[in-house]
């Protein structure tokens, strides 16, 4: 099989889902990053379309790529434009890149319907486009766009298509299931059918809106084709493109094919959350390989085997693509679940001693009660330590008031008033906030900083509220994950009741109290907690 090339659209195809805009300074430091990784090419964007992208490649002429080749994507030239006046083409020989990739027509409904030109016209623009960016040196990439609709509704003429550009002298011909209707076993039936009339090298571009775009490119693969496209995360248009993080890992690690090195595909997961935290968007937690959820390990069964030989329950060792195995607690869980996942926090527990017990006993029962551990780390490890009486909370809650008041000019007004108590020391104070919650926080906050002047370092990430049961309507239990971070990590906390203000209280303020722990700020009951634990029977070690 000849050397495949991975060529990322993340910054022009993977900007057109719904919510994705990148700035150009994001796709500068996207593509840095891509390059890191080992793809061969990165499409910059479409310079003939918007300003935005001609900066990009501008201001990607002073960027010292390490091996990827920067792409100018575009069209073949408009029906009855000379090829040297079509300003799309200008806008691609502007942006001044080593490889151009255009598309063309080859549906000739979309001939007939989109263009509204003739089939004749549609191929000699597919000629002298393609013909015409070879003359000036360039590498040519051709799209063959709806290439398998195409084919089904007529294909003499889209192979006519693609054997014009192969003709002229594109680098690849790219067969495009632009719509991403494309079933595995008509790929193969057609791609037979092309490599027996197309010389060129092949490359494949799926979209995902039937769930095959990942098969349906591996599949391209074992079937000859030479070039891969998609982008990060699978971001694009509609349903999204072939995933690059499933796809990179499957041939590496499944079909023995490196297209990266084992080092790069070790940064995979970083890159996935990279991208997905400069395009505004919640990383897909079920991924495969790089979701947060790909090893994550929940049934007492499973997390006992995983435990003795990991490969039980894991397809792939998560380290090869940069991840790592995550044992939750549940209602569902057995004793291996708490010595992993104490294990995993930092506290070392024998599966079989006495408090192991406790703690997961203590554990079913509060997960009946609707609490849920498998976003709250920080949660869980406080439980651990205060079953196995090894914390002393930061400070004693005296009592908080809240206030709600809606004025004369619509606005919500919310106020919290609270007093702590931290040793002898007693605190009252008040503070303002957006709602309720918000003003509990500053509240806290206020009467804790000066104590713990770290709490300023700690920031509440996200805040969710989930109904457990809504038979008694406004009154029902409620469940409340806290996500929190600092410059050092990031970690979840939990709270429950049927009262929505308790369920945040206690949420914030383990979440407040963990982020103080892992801190360690001397001068405080913190520092004792790491010795307590030592001192405990050599049965449980910190």
């Amino acid at each position: 099989m000849a050397d495949l090339a991975i060529y990322d659209t993340t910054l022009r195809d993977g900007t057109q889902r719904e919510g994705i805009s990148l700035s150009v300074n994001d796709k500068l430091k996207i593509a840095e990053k891509l390059d890191l990784l080992g793809v061969n090419y990165i499409e910059g964007g479409w310079p003939g379309s918007n300003p935005k992208d001609m900066d990009f490649f501008n201001k990607a002429r002073e960027v010292k790529f390490k091996q990827a080749r920067l792409c100018a994507f575009g069209s073949t030239r408009r029906p009855g434009v000379g090829v040297r006046d079509d300003q799309n083409i200008r806008a691609l020989v502007e942006a001044d890149t080593a490889a151009v990739t255009i598309f063309g027509k080859s549906w000739d409904f979309h001939v007939f319907n989109a263009l509204f030109t003739s089939l004749d016209e549609n191929l000699a623009m597919i000629r002298e486009s393609v013909a015409y960016l070879k003359s000036l040196g360039r590498e040519v990439i051709y799209d063959a766009e709806h290439f398998f609709d195409g084919y089904k509704s007529n294909p003499v003429y889209a192979m006519e298509t693609i054997r014009a550009a192969a003709e002229s002298g594109a680098d690849v011909v790219v067969l495009c299931d632009t719509n991403g209707g494309l079933m595995p076993w008509e790929l193969e039936e057609t791609l037979e059918a092309v490599g027996r009339a197309v010389k060129a090298p092949l490359g494949i571009h799926a979209h995902d809106d039937a769930g095959m775009a990942a098969a349906n490119t591996l599949l391209a693969v074992r079937k000859g084709v030479t070039q891969i496209q998609g982008t990060i995360n699978g971001y694009g248009e509609r349903c999204g493109n072939a995933n690059l993080c499933t796809i990179i890992p499957t041939l590496q690690l499944k079909l023995g094919l490196a297209v990266v090195s084992p080092e790069q595909l070790q940064g995979l997961t970083k890159l996935s959350r990279y991208v997905a935290e400069l395009a505004n968007i919640v990383p897909m937690e079920q991924q495969p390989y790089v979701g947060y959820n790909a090893f994550a390990h929940k049934g007492g069964i499973h997390v006992d085997a995983v435990s003795k030989r990991p490969e039980t329950y894991e397809h792939v060792d998560p380290l090869a693509v940069g991840n790592r195995r995550r044992i939750l607690v549940s209602e569902l869980a057995g004793r291996s679940n708490i010595f992993l996942k104490a294990r995993e926090n930092n506290i070392a527990l024998l599966k079989e001693h006495p408090e192991t017990k406790v703690v997961l006993e203590l554990l079913k029962e509060m997960e009946h009660a609707g609490y849920q551990f498998e976003g709250a780390d920080g949660s869980f490890e406080l439980l651990v330590l205060k079953t196995l009486q090894a914390y002393t909370p930061l400070f004693k809650l005296e009592g908080f008031r809240l206030i709600v008041e809606k004025r004369d000019n619509g606005r919500l007004y919310s106020e919290a008033t609270i007093k702590v108590r931290v040793g002898d020391q007693e605190v009252h104070t008040a503070a303002e906030g957006n709602g309720p919650v918000n003003a509990l926080d500053n509240a806290l906050r206020k009467a804790l900083e000066g104590i713990y002047p770290a709490l300023k370092e700690i920031k509440l990430a996200d805040y969710k509220v989930r109904v457990l049961d809504g038979k008694d309507g406004t009154g029902s239990q409620v469940r409340v994950l806290i996500e929190s971070r600092d410059d050092q990590k990031s970690w979840g906390t939990v709270g429950v009741s049927t009262n929505i203000i308790e369920a945040s209280w206690l949420a914030l303020v383990d979440s407040l109290e963990y982020g103080l722990i892992c801190r360690r700020l001397p001068g405080t009951e913190l520092e004792n907690v790491k010795g307590v634990l030592r001192q405990l029977k050599t049965d449980i070690l910190y």
